[in-house]
């Protein structure tokens, strides 16, 4: 948990009430709210109460809720919205266009034509020859089972 960016944070303002918010789900643990710059209406925020900046420092189990509670509002956003699919987006990082640094599960209700895009696979990209997926993967692989690259890789994430 990052206390110092606690104190500016937007959402840990939200969360203790210094402005309004429209929430559609609480718990001791999560709250979920409308978006107020949303892409479709419906949008939906799920956040922790407690602050966290990103992907990389909340804990699995929290994370694990937060995905939980996002599943459980899916169907329903998307029903009572009216809409065509959803989005369900963590943006962790300002490399990854994170805006709040508290971390968040965007619920994205989806129109045909409704003109916000995520594509994939991304149109700029290049299919790698299969041996630099192999090494890619054999990297992954040696770094999960190594618990001291594993941890390593962990905290240099952070740092970054």
């Amino acid at each position: 948990m990052t206390n110092s960016s606690a104190h500016s944070c937007i959402f840990c303002d939200l969360i203790h009430g210094a402005a309004e918010v429209s929430v559609c789900y609480e718990d001791a643990d999560a709250i979920a709210f409308l978006d107020i710059q949303p892409v479709n209406a419906g949008h939906v925020l799920v956040v922790p109460k407690q602050h966290y900046e990103s992907l990389l420092d909340i804990p699995h189990e929290l994370a694990m809720h937060l995905f939980e509670v996002a599943m459980t509002l899916g169907s329903v956003v998307r029903n009572v919205s009216r809409a065509d699919g959803m989005n369900i987006i963590v943006n962790s990082g300002r490399a990854a266009d994170q805006d709040v640094f508290h971390y968040h599960v965007h619920l994205i209700p989806r129109r045909v034509g409704d003109g916000f895009e995520v594509t994939l696979p991304f149109p700029g990209s290049q299919m790698p020859d299969r041996t630099q997926l192999d090494a890619c993967a054999a990297r992954i692989i040696a770094t999960l089972r190594d618990p001291v690259k594993h941890r390593d890789a962990m905290a240099g994430a952070r740092v970054a």
